[in-house]
């Protein structure tokens, strides 16, 4: 992503754009996260469920605030070790303000992706709402020719990051000083354990 581009992206976004970019995963459609409208067309773009939330990217932990999302001491030093990475964390966010991301479940799953250039997208852009780049049920893009066969002209940008994999993110959640596996994805939850369990300590 040139800097040129990337700052056109920002504009873009801020105006409430969607578009297809690589993540630390796989290709993501995004929008801004507290573009209400944007984040209900990215439904109608994905064919998605309208009952499940998507992904919140944050450029790091201190944006959880801005969702109403706290950290006791504890769960902020485990997230530390796990974050930036490929590691989705399922959390409350009881904010009615909100409804329209977690779809009346009061929990959004937020992640700080392990990409330094996606990071400084996310400083300038503010969170982003995401999933990966496919129809729901349908084989992930793996190539931005792949995501145009899926959205065409109905997203407004596409930046090419070249051949992706198809993993995503690894999600769960935190609970009773554990964690619990919601997918399996691009992270083992067993290396987490092991790596971050004392953390609760």
């Amino acid at each position: 992503m040139k800097h040129r581009d990337k700052s056109e992206i920002v504009k873009a976004i801020k105006k409430g754009a969607i578009g297809i970019l690589p993540t630390d995963t796989v290709y993501g459609i995004v929008c801004g996260a507290f573009n209400e409208g944007a984040v209900e067309r990215m439904y109608g773009i994905c064919k998605r469920d309208a009952k499940k939330p998507f992904i919140v990217i944050l450029a790091n932990k201190e944006d959880l605030s801005r969702f109403g999302v706290s950290l006791d001491k504890k769960a902020e030093k485990t997230i530390e070790r796990i974050w930036p990475g490929k590691v989705s964390i399922v959390m409350n966010c009881n904010c009615v303000r909100f409804d329209y991301l977690h779809c009346g479940g009061n929990s959004i799953a937020f992640r700080v992706p392990d990409s330094t250039t996606l990071r400084e997208l996310l400083e300038k852009t503010g969170p982003l709402a995401t999933t990966s780049a496919n129809y729901q049920g349908k084989r992930t893009a793996q190539t931005i020719k792949e995501a145009k066969k899926y959205f065409g002209r109905s997203v407004d940008f596409y930046v090419d990051g070249g051949k992706r994999e198809i993993v995503p993110s690894t999600m769960i959640r935190i609970e009773n000083n554990d964690f619990k596996l919601i997918r399996e994805g691009a992270v083992n939850i067993n290396n987490l354990k092991h790596e971050n369990i004392q953390s609760f300590l």
